[in-house]
Formats: structure tokens, C-alpha cells, sequence
């Protein structure tokens, strides 16, 4: 296996998020990889996983979701697939007002909006009836 890439499979249950979230910590510290960019990939796959697990089954019945995280050059690569009805979130984000309180917020689209501002590339493709996202985040620090 490769040692640069870490690979998940989780149920489609909302409670083995942060299992993940503590895999990919641990996949980014043994690699130098700074929390700030740690937290931002966690951010996004939890946004992604839980939009998937709450709105993309059609059943009840247990669903496999396989992400998988990888170093290549200098940037994270994170794939997430899963055989959810099919959406695309590589999209435009969705506009959010940020100026407006939490009170009168429409509710929907603050979580792709965040994905879109914390990963440099939000890619989507649907493959033999799974969808599989591609998130890239940049290790290069700018500014």
C-alpha cells in the first residue's frame, strides 16, 4: 500500500464522520501536512459526506462510501465515491449572503460554499452509477 495515500470505507451513518476526520489527522501530521490544511479537508468531507448520507439515498438500507486521501506533489487529493443518486457539486457554489443572520438564512448551500472557498479544485464525474468527487487542496502557502 501506498504510504502516501490513506484509504476509508465507512457506512453511510453521520456517526462515522469523525472517525474519518481522526484518520485524516492522523494521515496529515505523520506527513507535515499543518492542521490549518488538515482542518480544511476535514471541513469539506464532512460537508460532502454529510449531504451525501443525509439527502443522496433513496432506502434506508446500508450504503459503502469509500474516501481516499493522498499526497501527490504538492497538493492533498482527496476522492470520495459513493452509489447516491447523482450530484454534482463541482458547480458554481451557491450564493450566500454572509451578511445575513443565522436567523434569516435560507436554509442549504453555507457547506458547498464552504468547500468551493477551503479546496483549490472541486471535480465530479459519475462513474458506473457511483459518484466520485476529486477535492484538491494546495500545500504550497501563498500570499
Amino acid at each position: 500500500m501506498d504510504e502516501d495515500r490513506v484509504e476509508i470505507s465507512i457506512a453511510n451513518d453521520v456517526h462515522e464522520i469523525a472517525d474519518v476526520a481522526a484518520r485524516i489527522d492522523e494521515f496529515c501530521e505523520a506527513r507535515g501536512i499543518g492542521p490549518m490544511t488538515a482542518n480544511a479537508v476535514n471541513v469539506s468531507i464532512d460537508e460532502i459526506l454529510t449531504n451525501t448520507i443525509d439527502y443522496g439515498y433513496d432506502d434506508e438500507g446500508p450504503h459503502r462510501i469509500g474516501i481516499a486521501v493522498s499526497r501527490q506533489a504538492d497538493a492533498l487529493v482527496v476522492e470520495i465515491d459513493d452509489d447516491s443518486r447523482a450530484f454534482d457539486p463541482s458547480g458554481p457554489p451557491p450564493d450566500v449572503d454572509l451578511d445575513v443572520s443565522l436567523e434569516e438564512r435560507a436554509v442549504g448551500g453555507l457547506g458547498l460554499f464552504l468547500v468551493h472557498e477551503l479546496m483549490d479544485s472541486v471535480n465530479y464525474r459519475r462513474d458506473e452509477g457511483r459518484n466520485v468527487v476529486t477535492l484538491t487542496k494546495s500545500l504550497i502557502e501563498t500570499g
